[in-house]
């Protein structure tokens, strides 16, 4: 049986820049929520203003629903170490409480399957709460609260690290044939590429952006995966 695969190769002459919390790389992305409440858009959690006199006019909101979501496109790579949260002023902690604060480069689950920098807890209303993510590579930033049906309220996220630069992309295909499974052998196929390619793992990481899915014998799986230099 063949196996289409479209390979994707991200490649990359990495350029760092001093970090620290200097500059708030948030401000120079793009938000989206899940859904939202009225006028709570969530770019209003990027605007640079932690606490305004209105809050509707500087934070987001989704309304109660299950499994609410926040993500940030940051629209370039970063190495991020810092993730800072403003919760509402006014009241509702719960509504900023059990959040998981993901990571990467994936939009699978609209990038809820991401790694995960920490998990928010302890928030009390007006003051914002600094994450340490350990410099982890990614360029979304998503915040959410999966099993819970409620509120997600955020009145700023600040993201502070190392600017890593734009990476290029080539497309390729390659035909494969396989007995196996290659849904569920997705992650050796991975392993089995990058050794074949002579690939070093302290400089490069293979992954996919939506892993194959199981079909019927007579068709193609698809998939891709990143090459990250």
């Amino acid at each position: 049986m063949d196996k289409l695969i479209h390979l994707i190769l991200l490649s990359a002459g990495l350029v760092s820049i001093a970090g620290g919390l200097e500059e708030n790389f948030a401000l120079k992305g793009t938000a989206t929520q899940s859904s939202t409440l009225l006028n709570w858009v969530a770019q209003k959690a990027v605007d640079g203003v932690r606490y305004g006199s209105v809050e509707a006019d500087h934070c987001s909101t989704t309304p109660v629903v299950s499994n609410p979501w926040w993500r940030l496109d940051l629209l370039d790579y970063y190495e991020i170490d810092t993730v800072i949260i403003a919760p509402k002023p006014s009241c509702c902690p719960e509504f900023t409480t059990g959040v998981e604060i993901r990571i990467g480069d994936s939009l699978d689950n609209n990038g809820n399957n991401n790694p995960i920098c920490a998990v928010t807890s302890g928030i009390t209303i007006h003051v914002p709460v600094s994450y340490s993510c350990g410099a982890m590579d990614g360029r979304y930033v998503n915040l959410a609260m999966p099993g819970q049906t409620t509120h997600l309220t955020i009145c700023e996220v600040e993201v502070y690290g190392k600017f890593l630069g734009q990476r290029k992309r080539t497309f390729l295909r390659l035909k494969m044939s396989s007995s196996g499974d290659v849904a569920a052998e997705s992650d050796k196929i991975l392993h089995q590429l990058q050794s074949a390619l002579g690939l070093n793992t302290s400089d490069v990481k293979l992954s996919w952006t939506q892993r194959p899915e199981k079909e019927e014998e007579e068709k193609a799986d698809r998939g891709s995966c990143v090459k990250h230099l």
